[in-house]
């Protein structure tokens, strides 16, 4: 089934003194527009899908989905992936899942099926992962992207290698570090994620799949 990104969202995000979680919007570099999230854990999954080379494009609160017996539920995105396949998906903690919530999301999992459509409910996204995606992040916009910069970067780290060692082969770090941090967060560049934090000696190398 067909389903158009550009769309408004159907529901807003309700936005109130006291509330518990911080609703926003986050730049997705892929599309170059602002997608809104409902809270940080959203966020933190919303950035992973903008890292993501699988992922094309992202809808935020795409639709709703009504039952005959009057429940409804609108999921949290929609995911375009470049096969052109589509994954919806529903963002919530584990520990705030109530038996209503559960029976929706298997609700929800059942229509995205019998659309060709795959499902996931997911809860809060891995640390590791997350604290090197919001630091990569702050490299993705195309400004930080310098050619010349880059071609070096991409012979230095044609073998793996640790990360400032190929920094310094090809310059100054303060000028070389921001186009690096671009390349690994479009993937143009591989490095572990999920080992741990990025250092000095995090070791860098061609283009992996994530």
């Amino acid at each position: 089934m067909a389903f158009d990104l550009d769309c408004s969202p159907i529901r807003g995000f309700p936005s109130f003194r006291g509330q518990s979680n911080y609703p926003g919007l986050w730049w997705f570099s892929k599309t170059r527009e602002h997608i809104g999230y409902e809270s940080w854990v959203e966020r933190d999954h919303l950035m992973a899908l903008d890292a993501d080379p699988a992922v094309i494009g992202v809808a935020s609160q795409p639709f709703r989905l009504h039952w005959g017996d009057g429940r409804h539920h609108v999921p949290d995105y929609f995911v375009r992936l470049s096969d052109g396949s589509a994954r919806v998906l529903d963002v919530r903690s584990d520990n705030r899942i109530s038996e209503a919530d559960a029976e929706l999301f298997d609700r929800s999992d059942q229509a995205c099926r019998s659309l060709g459509w795959t499902y996931r409910r997911v809860g809060e996204a891995d640390p590791v992962v997350t604290a090197n995606l919001r630091w990569l992040s702050g490299y993705r916009h195309p400004r930080v992207y310098r050619p010349a910069v880059a071609a070096a970067l991409q012979a230095a780290f044609d073998s793996a290698r640790p990360l400032m060692a190929g920094v310094r082969s090809v310059g100054e770090a303060i000028m070389v570090l921001p186009v690096l941090f671009h390349l690994l967060w479009h993937g143009q560049l591989g490095v572990d994620l999920c080992g741990a934090v990025l250092a000095e000696d995090s070791i860098v190398g061609p283009a992996l799949s994530r």
